[in-house]
């Protein structure tokens, strides 16, 4: 029984609850129906009490109810909030959600798309939206009290996470910052670094998740739990988590029928009892369909659920099938309520373009309460299935990952297929910190006791790696801040140079970085003290053996550039002869997937890039572009031949020939195979140069036998000591050069862009010129292109099509390198302008070299893509959906998407151009190519 109170202990306790009653966390408390979790209130109170609050929880944990106090703090003191998000459809989801709780009157919408209220006390915009106004000094940064920056872990993102840091560094120091992050393995670091640059800050981290999350497999038509029963429930107590035996059982079982030829030597019977075990235990064990999964969780009351699935056309494809199966997830009154709605936010969408974009078939989906969602979907769709989702009318969604970086779309359970995904550049494991994302949407804040994640069994599945995955809660926030050209002439013009050096180096990626050289340079001392003993070891009496032993390795050495040379001349001679291949050469790849007959179709020269490959492409010779004996169209490097290639025979190449066309293929590698399959290749000999006749190997053998130490009986065991001082030594000063490398690497790279600004006139100094002025207010990865274009008058002269055109080329990237066909482009003066750009491009690549300006490291100008500049040019020329993207072969969310961005860029140019009265015709045609661009489809999305 707990004792009573003394007279002073209840007068302190008293005082407690008055002045908690008198603070503004009290009236904020009663907006909301439930009571505040602990760690909720403890971010409140630090912001309340005048500190800047980092808060790291798990998704739909309600931490954004911090951000919606910070609101709340500013409007009671008559101050200004914006509040930041990442993409603008959790822009329009927060402003929505802050009019209906302060009133239209009160709160204001910045995304680029949207302009509403500007001047309101408290404005939701995009991260982008504040970094340029911070640049600009723009009059709403005045009275500004708090900045709330929303899922600040996208810090780490490599596009575009050089923009929060750009923010936090250069907020003014009377903004109180609120950062809210998903949970990160190093929180306390970017505490601390919020803490050096921003002042008071406190770290408030909540590992609890508000609703329990349960981890199954599925196999067959059963679901597993992959932990035993007696774990904790959510995952997250101190009860240690066994893996389910029966996972790990049909592991090993499923290991154990893995084909040994040796199989093949046993008898018959064995054979067929081997298969009938295998037949018995597929009974139980195979990837279940997709419409089989829905039906199950169907059935055991574990909808809605989110089906990740890393592929657009797997998502599609996953709508059909379960269409297909005919499966059905709403009733009669539930379907009517989703076509009524649908049929509301679509209704401005014409009847000719619905047809285009696939509506019917995907209204039938809705209906049934089944439905994709991915970027490759116009964002109207989008918006509806994520009405819908949340109003409970569709059930199943599958989705990709983008999904679970964005709006708030919680379910009950969340199915993963597969484990791996393909990151841009190969399949690779999902992290951990990918996992716990994903399966953070499944479980629904006042909804369900408990979530579900479920992944699908499949072949060659480790149980115990997948429960690594699910326990295992590291999301390390990584920044990829990079100077760039425009936040160089920013800086410069705000701070002058040395200011602005110095801020740059209080950046959270030198802050890492410099934290990483403690380790280091601790691991140095230690090889320091390693190589003291190794030297004693080498001590020969008769002479200098570390002389000795420089003599041994130069040789080594010298004979293997010597074997190297020998291969050197050999590629060199092959890639010679690329050079001289012609269209209709047939010639015979050696070696490599393509190995055999082959007609030239194109010798690809590096003069090729103007018509949009990429550089990288050409940067080791031609890439001839060839049709194979079998009927494909590849494009082959230097690498497919160790050999010189030559001409084995020629033939015409129709001017009919459609290297798109399956038929068209068909027929002339018909062709190809009549002419020439009968001609077997010539056998080039691999020529060896001679290490024997080398005058330098003769001279340092000569020199080693002449040596003291040469004849010393223990000459082998000072050898062995003096390689291992050799391999130390080596070590020892790469992390030296590590070292070097790390510490102040960040304004290295801003002292080497100011000098190529300086060297084009766009800085002196502290001084921004003209130039520089015009790019200041360019925003983009290819920002000095632009500025260049612009002063160079590129696009004078241009129609608003035309500039539309060029300008998608700025900032299209296609999803995978197209190795056939280079990308159409539009005759005249914009393909003139285009090959302009490409022009320009290649002397700021070249200029970029010269001063060390790495686009490996993410810094610099990357090659225009013109993959876009055809589709742009059709819909700024009035074409009709349909035409524009059958002949662009994207889909629509996509073209909406780089439409809008091509807006985005066409309004900057507008901004920066010379003005009309210079006789420049630029200004006024871009913003007649935003109105262009500006129709149907691209401007009835409201989500970019």
């Amino acid at each position: 029984m707990t004792e009573e109170l003394s007279p002073a202990e209840r007068y302190a306790a008293a005082r407690i609850r008055a002045a908690e009653e008198a603070s503004a966390l009290a009236p904020f408390r009663e907006m909301y129906e439930f009571d505040l979790d602990p760690y909720q209130v403890e971010a409140c109170k630090a912001l309340e009490a005048g500190k800047g609050v980092l808060v790291a929880a798990p998704t739909g944990s309600g931490k954004t109810i911090v951000g919606e106090f910070a609101v709340h703090l500013a409007l009671a003191q008559g101050r200004k909030c914006f509040y930041t998000t990442p993409i603008k459809a959790l822009s329009n989801q927060k402003f929505a959600d802050l009019v209906k709780r302060y009133g239209a009157d009160k709160v204001g919408l910045l995304t680029g798309d949207n302009s509403v209220n500007g001047d309101a006390p408290v404005v939701v915009m995009t991260t982008e939206v504040l970094r340029n106004m911070l640049y600009a000094g723009s009059q709403a940064l005045r009275g500004l009290g708090y900045v709330v920056m929303d899922e600040v872990h996208y810090l780490s993102d490599r596009f575009r996470g050089a923009v929060w840091e750009e923010v936090i560094i250069h907020l003014p120091e009377s903004v109180t910052l609120v950062s809210l992050s998903a949970t990160v393995s190093n929180a306390e670091e970017f505490g601390d670094w919020l803490d050096t640059v921003r002042g008071d800050t406190d770290v408030i981290v909540s590992e609890e998740r508000p609703v329990p999350l349960w981890q199954h497999v599925m196999a067959g038509r059963r679901v597993y739990d992959l932990f035993e029963e007696e774990s904790d429930h959510g995952g997250r107590g101190s009860a240690r988590r066994e893996v389910n035996p029966d996972l790990l059982r049909m592991a090993r079982e499923e290991n154990s029928r893995t084909y040994n030829p040796k199989d093949r030597r046993r008898g018959k019977m064995v054979r067929e009892a081997d298969r009938e075990r295998e037949r018995r235990s597929r009974s139980r064990i195979w990837t279940p369909s997709r419409p089989e999964v829905i039906a199950r969780l169907d059935n055991d009351d574990l909808l809605p659920a989110i089906n990740f699935i890393f592929s657009r056309a797997g998502c599609e494809a996953a709508v059909q099938q379960c269409l297909y199966a005919g499966l059905r997830l709403n009733n009669e009154e539930a379907r009517l309520k989703v076509r009524g709605i649908v049929e509301e936010r679509t209704a401005s969408i014409p009847t000719e373009d619905l047809h285009v974009l696939g509506y019917y078939e995907w209204l039938e989906g809705l209906e049934r309460g089944i439905a994709a969602h991915h970027a490759g979907m116009l964002p109207t769709f989008k918006e509806v299935v994520e009405e819908l989702f949340v109003r409970g009318l569709v059930k199943a969604v599958f989705a990709t990952e983008t999904l679970a970086l964005g709006i708030n779309m919680p379910a009950r359970t969340v199915i993963l297929e597969k484990l791996v995904k393909w990151n841009g550049e190969q399949h690779a494991d999902i992290t951990p910190g990918e996992y716990t994302q994903l399966t953070g949407r499944a479980g629904r804040r006042g909804i369900d006791v408990e979530g579900h994640a479920v992944v699908l069994w499949q072949r060659g599945m480790d149980p115990v790696g997948l429960a690594g995955l699910a326990g295992t809660r590291t999301y390390p926030l990584r920044s990829s801040f990079k100077p760039s050209y425009n936040m160089a002439v920013n800086l410069v013009q705000m701070f002058g140079r040395h200011r602005s050096r110095e801020l740059l180096e209080t950046s959270f990626a030198q802050f890492q970085a410099d934290r990483s050289v403690v380790g280091i340079s601790k691991q140095v001392q230690r090889n320091e003290e390693g190589l003291e003993g190794y030297e004693q070891g080498m001590t020969c009496h008769l002479g200098d053996f570390a002389e000795y032993a420089r003599l041994r390795r130069d040789l080594k050495d010298r004979e293997t550039d010597l074997a190297k040379q020998g291969a050197a001349q050999r590629r060199a001679q092959a890639a010679g002869s690329l050079e001289r291949l012609k269209p209709g050469d047939i010639i015979h790849v050696p070696t490599g997937k393509f190995a055999g007959l082959a007609l030239v179709l194109d010798p690809g020269m590096p003069a090729g890039r103007v018509n949009g490959h990429r550089g990288q492409e050409y940067t080791e010779g031609p890439r001839p572009l060839v049709l194979t004996a079998e009927r494909q169209v590849k494009r082959l490097a230097a690498i497919d031949f160790p050999v010189p290639v030559e001409a084995i025979e020629r033939m015409r190449i129709p001017k009919t020939f459609n290297q798109r066309s399956p038929q068209s293929r068909r027929d002339l590698a018909s062709q190809l195979r009549a002419k020439a399959g009968h001609i077997a290749p010539d056998r080039h000999k691999r020529g060896r140069a001679a290490a024997a006749d080398d005058r330098e190997i003769a001279r340092l053998r000569a020199e080693l036998r002449a040596h003291p130490c040469h004849g010393c009986d223990e000459r082998e065991d000072h050898a062995r000591w003096a390689e291992r001082y050799h391999r130390l030594k080596r070590d020892t000063q790469q992390l030296e050069r590590r070292i070097e490398g790390r510490t102040n690497t960040i304004a290295r790279t801003f002292d080497r862009i100011h000098a190529l600004l300086t060297e084009l006139d766009y800085l002196r100094e502290d001084e921004v010129t003209e130039h520089g002025k015009r790019l200041a207010r360019l925003y983009g990865e290819l920002d000095l292109l632009a500025s260049e274009c612009l002063r160079e008058r590129v696009w004078e002269g241009l129609s608003p099509a035309e500039l539309a055109s060029c300008v998608s080329a700025l900032v299209f990237e296609a999803r995978q390198s197209d190795d056939a066909a280079a990308p159409k482009v539009p005759n005249g003066a914009a393909k003139v302008a285009l090959g302009e750009m490409v022009r320009i491009w290649g002397r700021l690549d070249a200029l970029e070299e010269e001063h060390g300006i790495n686009q490996a490291e993410g810094v610099g100008q990357r090659e225009p893509d013109l993959g876009f500049a055809w589709a742009a040019y059709q819909w700024a020329s009035d074409k009709g959906l349909d035409e524009v993207l059958r002949e662009a072969e994207m889909p629509a969310g996509d073209f909406v998407r780089w439409c809008k961005q091509v807006i985005d860029v066409l309004g900057q140019i507008a901004a920066a151009a010379p003005p009309s009265s210079t006789g420049s015709t630029v200004a006024k045609n871009a913003r007649k190519a935003v109105d262009s661009l500006l129709r149907g489809v691209v401007a009835y999305s409201s989500v970019g």
